[in-house]
């Protein structure tokens, strides 16, 4: 079984903020909605780069390229952003499945509201990092993503928080190759999209915490 990894902080050159990076070695299979470097592939690192609240930059993979020679990482891999304290990352585990959230909560919102809710994207953003234990198959990942999602919303309003997320929230999902058997449900009453449900909600309700 492949361990989790520990994200490491890094202080980047062009930046004051510190952010966060992991490193998989080997590379992990991955599905995920980061903004430079989402999808489907393989992945070498993840990086969470820690921006200021008056952010303005649109050069992301600039961005992203500079951070990632601060943190001497190479290969392919996803960028996630956020203002939050990245050093407020939190850690849940059940099972040996990994979940580090960051969670800047600066400007909720609703998914389906009024029709003139549009705005330019706000710096804040929940990040969740998922490190799964097993392989899923394409449609357990992409069901996996929903999970998150949903348990993340869960947290919210059990926080009294009036959103279902963030404008720019990000997920990234993660877990070995060639791993068998290879899981094919992750949704929350299957027996790993329940674990990682349980995992998700209490690593957000501690980032919500933590935020004091």
């Amino acid at each position: 079984m492949v361990s989790p990894v520990a994200p490491e902080l890094v202080r980047p050159s062009t930046s004051a903020s510190v952010s966060l990076v992991w490193r998989f070695d080997p590379p992990r299979l991955a599905l995920g909605s980061a903004p430079v470097g989402g999808g489907w592939g393989p992945l070498a690192w993840v990086l969470n780069i820690g921006v200021p609240l008056d952010y303005s930059r649109t050069d992301l993979g600039q961005h992203s390229t500079e951070v990632a020679a601060d943190a001497g990482v190479i290969g392919p891999g996803a960028t996630l952003f956020t203002a939050v304290d990245v050093r407020l990352v939190q850690r849940a585990e059940e099972a040996a499945l990994t979940v580090d959230a960051t969670v800047g909560v600066t400007k909720p919102t609703w998914a389906a509201d009024r029709d003139d809710a549009y705005t330019s994207w706000p710096p804040g953003t929940i990040n969740t990092v998922v490190q799964m234990p097993v392989e899923l198959d394409p449609g357990a990942a992409e069901n996996a993503v929903m999970t998150i999602t949903e348990a993340k919303t869960q947290a919210l309003l059990d926080a009294g928080i009036p959103g279902t997320g963030t404008a720019s929230d990000s997920v990234v999902i993660c877990w070995p190759p060639d791993h068998q058997p290879v899981e094919r449900f992750a949704g929350p009453r299957s027996l790993w999209g329940a674990r990682l449900a349980r995992t998700v909600y209490r690593a957000v309700s501690a980032g919500i915490e933590a935020r004091g």
